[in-house]
C-alpha cells in the first residue's frame, strides 16, 4: 500500500509540474501577492487559494496556479537548514524600524502588520512592506525548528526583493522579547481570515538590534509561499530570540500550522522535481522487477 502511495504521489507531481510555467520574480505593494498576503486588498483580507494541508498545500502549490511553476521546479528555494555550509554576512545591515503602530491582520494564511522601515544591505536600500510570522518555524538551525519566526518583507525600487528573518524559542525563565509579548495579547483579537485590529505600543529595539549587532546567515533564496519567486536575499539572525509561553500559545492558537516544509540548498535540484522524475520512476520500476 504505501509503493502504490508514494508511486500516485509521484505521478500527481508530475502533472502538477506540466500544469505550470515558468515565473520571472515580482515582488509586489501591501495589497497584491506578496509573501504571506496572497489575495488580501487594501480594505479587506480575503482567504488565500494555497494553504498548509492536502492538495491545497506545499506538495500541491504548483498545481493550483500556472504561476506556482517554481514551487515545484525552482533551485533556490527556501525555508532551508542553516549549517556550516550556509554563507555567515560579512557585514551586518542598517535597520529604521520605528517603534509605533500598524494593522494587524489575518489574512488566513499568517497574520500580519503592514510597517515601514528601511533596511541598507550590501548598499542596496530596501522598504519594508510588511512582517507576518509562521509557526513553527520554517528555516531550522543545525536541523533544529522554533515555535514562532517572523519574516520582516522588503522591496528595492528596482523591485529585488529582501527578508530579515528569525525565529523565536521558548525560555525556562519565562523571559520574552516585548514585540512578541505585546502582538500576543493582541493576536486573540483577529481569530478567523480577514479580521483585523490596530496595535500600539509595538517595541522593535531587539529586533533591530539582532538585525544590526547580531551574527547572521544569508543566502539567495524564494518566497515560502507562493508563487515561490526567486531572487530573494534573506538575512537571518543566527541566534533565537526569547518568546514566553502565553504568547507562544496566542500565536499558535490562530495561526495554527503554516510552515513549508525545508527545501534543498540553493543550487540543487528541487526535492518535488526529484520524488517527480527519480525516486518516483526508480521505485515504479524496482515494483515491476520485484512481480517478475
Amino acid at each position: 500500500m504505501n509503493g502504490l502511495f508514494f508511486t500516485l504521489f509521484a505521478s500527481l507531481v508530475v502533472v502538477l509540474q506540466v500544469s505550470a510555467s515558468p515565473l520571472h520574480f515580482h515582488l509586489h505593494q501591501r495589497g497584491a501577492s506578496v509573501e504571506g498576503n496572497a489575495t488580501s486588498t487594501e480594505s479587506e483580507a480575503t482567504c488565500a487559494t494555497f494553504g498548509y494541508t492536502g492538495i491545497n498545500g506545499p506538495l500541491g502549490w504548483a498545481g493550483l496556479s500556472p504561476d506556482n511553476a517554481l514551487c515545484s521546479t525552482g533551485t533556490s528555494q527556501s525555508p532551508i537548514n542553516f549549517n556550516a555550509q550556509i554563507k555567515k554576512a560579512s557585514a551586518n545591515p542598517t535597520v529604521w524600524m520605528p517603534d509605533g503602530f500598524g494593522d494587524f491582520e489575518n489574512l488566513g494564511t499568517t497574520v500580519e502588520v503592514s510597517q515601514v522601515g528601511k533596511t541598507t544591505f550590501e548598499g542596496k536600500v530596501y522598504n519594508l512592506q510588511q512582517f507576518h510570522f509562521h509557526t513553527p518555524s520554517e528555516h531550522r538551525i543545525e536541523d533544529e525548528t522554533f515555535p514562532l519566526e517572523v519574516h520582516f518583507v522588503h522591496a528595492a525600487d528596482d523591485g529585488a526583493g529582501l527578508v530579515l528573518g528569525a525565529v523565536f524559542d521558548i525560555t525556562p525563565t519565562g523571559a520574552t522579547t516585548e514585540f512578541v509579548h505585546t502582538l500576543g495579547q493582541e493576536v486573540e483579537k483577529i481569530p478567523k481570515a480577514g479580521d483585523k485590529t490596530q496595535v500600539h505600543g509595538l517595541k522593535l529595539g531587539k529586533i533591530v538590534e539582532a538585525f544590526q549587532t547580531g551574527p547572521l546567515f544569508t543566502y539567495s533564496g524564494s518566497l515560502t509561499t507562493p508563487p515561490c519567486s526567486e531572487g530573494i536575499t534573506w538575512v537571518f539572525a543566527q541566534n533565537p530570540l526569547p518568546i514566553d509561553v502565553k504568547s507562544y500559545l496566542a500565536f499558535k492558537n490562530v495561526i495554527k500550522f503554516n510552515a513549508r516544509f525545508t527545501q534543498n540548498n540553493s543550487g540543487e535540484k528541487n526535492l518535488i522535481d526529484i520524488a517527480a522524475t527519480q525516486i518516483g520512476p526508480q521505485f515504479k520500476a524496482t515494483q515491476v522487477s520485484e512481480a517478475i
